[in-house]
């Protein structure tokens, strides 16, 4: 077993969580691919295997989510790991606006982040940030 998948389910053990076989499937789906995929492409490659229908494929990515083991790039309505430990309140990633590329950071503790609680009155609970431009390969031709 994955260890990121073995992660998941001791995760899901010490929180008193179902591991279910969808769960696991759809997280698996997404930690075999290098590249984001959307809720469509994970039925896709789920129903290779097996019958399995879109409200459990949802249910699971929405799991997923809540608990960090992967992230939501909004602006591809797509889905990718987490590179990190789960424990963030929110990433930052990079889209290659000429080949696609991403890559995940989390630099949590961005002035930025904490200006914008201080100047306002609302609470930080999470984020997302996305920032697009060109690799390093695709300026390089």
């Amino acid at each position: 077993m994955n260890k990121n998948i073995q992660a998941a389910k001791e995760f899901c053990e010490k929180n008193k969580y179902r591991f279910t076989h969808p769960r696991e499937q759809v997280l698996e789906a997404i930690f075999n691919q290098d590249t984001p995929l959307s809720a469509y492409d994970i039925l896709e490659i789920l129903s290779v295997k097996k019958q399995i229908n879109p409200p459990t494929v949802y249910r699971a990515i929405d799991f997923w989510l809540k608990h960090g083991f992967i992230h939501k790039i909004e602006s591809q309505n797509c889905y990718v790991k987490c590179k990190e430990n789960h424990k963030h309140k929110g990433f930052e990633v990079f889209i290659c606006q000429n080949c696609g590329f991403i890559d995940e950071s989390h630099l949590c503790n961005l002035d930025i982040f904490k200006e914008f609680q201080r100047l306002t009155p609302y609470k930080i609970n999470s984020w997302s940030l996305e920032l697009k431009g060109l690799c390093n390969k695709c300026l390089e031709n």
